[in-house]
């Protein structure tokens, strides 16, 4: 089932993605976390559901993630939304999409609809969380903690049993990046699926998403003792689900 592929952005930049190709037919597109790939359990299975239904699918590892070429330092939001619109232009061309984003995939896919709006029928955040960078680390970091930071140019954060590379770069990128002050008219179903016991974003984070979006069809739904990754059994049968309440709107 891992068929990976690589697709040639530059003589200096490659990136990896899984596709189930159709020329015609709508696409799921899933957008993986901070230093996540494509090889975990939501994207496989999200791949896996596509082929059954006769559904487009794209995943892709942003530069430095995964085996996409680039140090992962030198990353930022920006550099990491181009990513996905490149692939997602190359791969799925005209045909419609549903957004799926996890953790920071969420950031990202809130990005896409600058590019995408009138292809993108639906959007599901999982374990949202657009503009962590500043709300849930800078804003939080001791003054120490950000001395050291602007000291070195990076850091080592340890959040939830994760741990991070923090540069200076990445969080200025994502001072540029703010999306939870903007406003997006879309007549689509916007759903956030959200683990009650996420250890890494709150699930007030879920509510700000919604509260982006204008005439769309809104829902959260929070998993009972359901982590930040959400790639157990239980959870990823309920994201499967709440995916074909989407899919059965738009077909």
């Amino acid at each position: 089932m891992k068929k990976f592929k690589y697709l040639k952005i530059s003589n200096t930049k490659k990136l990896r993605y899984i596709v189930n190709y159709f020329r015609k037919n709508l696409y799921i597109i899933f957008l993986p976390g901070f230093m996540s790939d494509i090889e975990g359990k939501k994207p496989q299975t999200l791949l896996k559901f596509a082929k059954k239904n006769k559904l487009g699918f794209l995943s892709l590892e942003y530069s430095g993630h995964g085996k996409s070429s680039g140090i992962f330092t030198k990353g930022n939001i920006s550099i990491w939304s181009k990513d996905a619109k490149s692939v997602i232009r190359k791969i799925v061309k005209k045909n419609n999409f549903i957004l799926i984003g996890s953790s920071m995939g969420a950031w990202i896919a809130l990005n896409q609809f600058g590019y995408f709006r009138s292809k993108i029928k639906g959007f599901v955040g999982i374990g949202s969380a657009p503009e962590f960078l500043t709300r849930l680390m800078w804003n939080k970091f001791p003054n120490k903690t950000r001395r050291e930071l602007f000291k070195t140019g990076k850091i080592l954060i340890k959040n939830g049993g994760y741990e991070y590379p923090i540069t200076t770069q990445l969080i200025k990128d994502g001072r540029k990046n703010k999306v939870l002050n903007k406003k997006i008219s879309a007549n689509i179903r916007v759903t956030m699926i959200h683990g009650q016991r996420d250890e890494v974003v709150p699930t007030i984070y879920s509510n700000y998403v919604l509260n982006i979006f204008r005439k769309a069809k809104k829902k959260k739904v929070i998993i009972k003792n359901g982590d930040h990754s959400l790639s157990n059994k239980r959870s990823l049968k309920r994201i499967i689900k709440e995916l074909k309440i989407i899919i059965k709107d738009i077909l």
